[in-house]
């Protein structure tokens, strides 16, 4: 059991991560790209800001890391999120999983971002053409 769990305000890059995830045991290798889209809502987005509480996220994302390990037969998992400014098309968010089989690569990679968009002390600010607002405010 393997893991990579970074906060960053450098741009993610996803061929490292999936370099990084790929493993000879595995036979399956799932892994979810976030973006930043162009509208939300029927609303325009110019941006996205993230900001975090980085010491208290990686222990978070630690954690979620760890209950993936003990709910899935699971080899090595990669989480990585960036903070700061980021414009449309750019990746906020890279979740990877390798497994020996499929369904668990694919199950622990869902879990993994949606607890992480749940428990994680990340917030999104988005940006429209008449305002800005925060989004997803949790812990």
């Amino acid at each position: 059991m393997s893991t990579q769990i970074k906060i960053t305000d450098i741009p993610l890059n996803a061929t490292n991560c999936i370099d990084w995830i790929m493993s000879p045991q595995a036979g399956g290798i799932d892994v979810f790209i976030g973006t930043v889209r162009n509208a939300t809502k029927g609303k325009t987005v110019l941006k996205l800001e993230f900001e975090s509480y980085q010491e208290m996220a990686i222990k978070q994302m630690e954690k979620i890391a760890e209950q993936a390990f003990n709910k899935w037969p699971v080899q090595k998992i990669l989480i990585h999120h960036r903070t700061g400014v980021l414009q449309v098309g750019e990746i906020p968010v890279i979740i990877a999983v390798a497994a020996a089989h499929r369904d668990a690569a694919f199950d622990a990679c869902r879990y993994i971002i949606d607890t992480l968009k749940q428990t994680v002390p990340i917030w999104k600010k988005e940006f429209f053409e008449d305002g800005e607002v925060w989004v997803a405010a949790h812990p």
